[in-house]
């Protein structure tokens, strides 16, 4: 599973950084942030033992897995889901604005306004 994330990650980075689509760009942090939070799922996760849930009074620690990392990647999914509408509702201006989502156009395009 480790394995797995890290290819994701690799994706999402190489996507990230080579595409010139602002919209792909946006993309290319969305699948990062899927591999971070499948890592972190990975690794939380022991084989064997169960969900943290005390049903009959207190019970050896030692059965359940760790609910920090489940806690971690809810919160990771609900920060990541707030920052691509956030960043959609950028490229959306940025559309409006420009009309491309090129950023190399986006770019020139701004430089020459502040240039002239």
């Amino acid at each position: 599973m480790e394995v797995t994330a890290i290819i994701l990650f690799g994706i999402g980075l190489t996507t990230l950084l080579l595409q010139k689509n602002l919209i792909k760009k946006v993309i290319g942090l969305n699948i990062m942030d899927t591999a971070i939070f499948l890592f972190l799922t990975a690794k939380g996760y022991i084989a064997g033992r169960s969900a943290p849930i005390i049903a009959d009074g207190m019970a050896d620690t030692a059965r359940y897995i760790n609910p920090l990392p489940s806690a971690l990647v809810l919160t990771g999914i609900v920060v990541a889901v707030s920052v691509t509408a956030f960043m959609l509702a950028l490229c959306l201006k940025l559309y409006e604005h420009y009309g491309t989502l090129d950023m190399d156009k986006i770019t020139m395009m701004a430089s020459e306004k502040r240039d002239g």
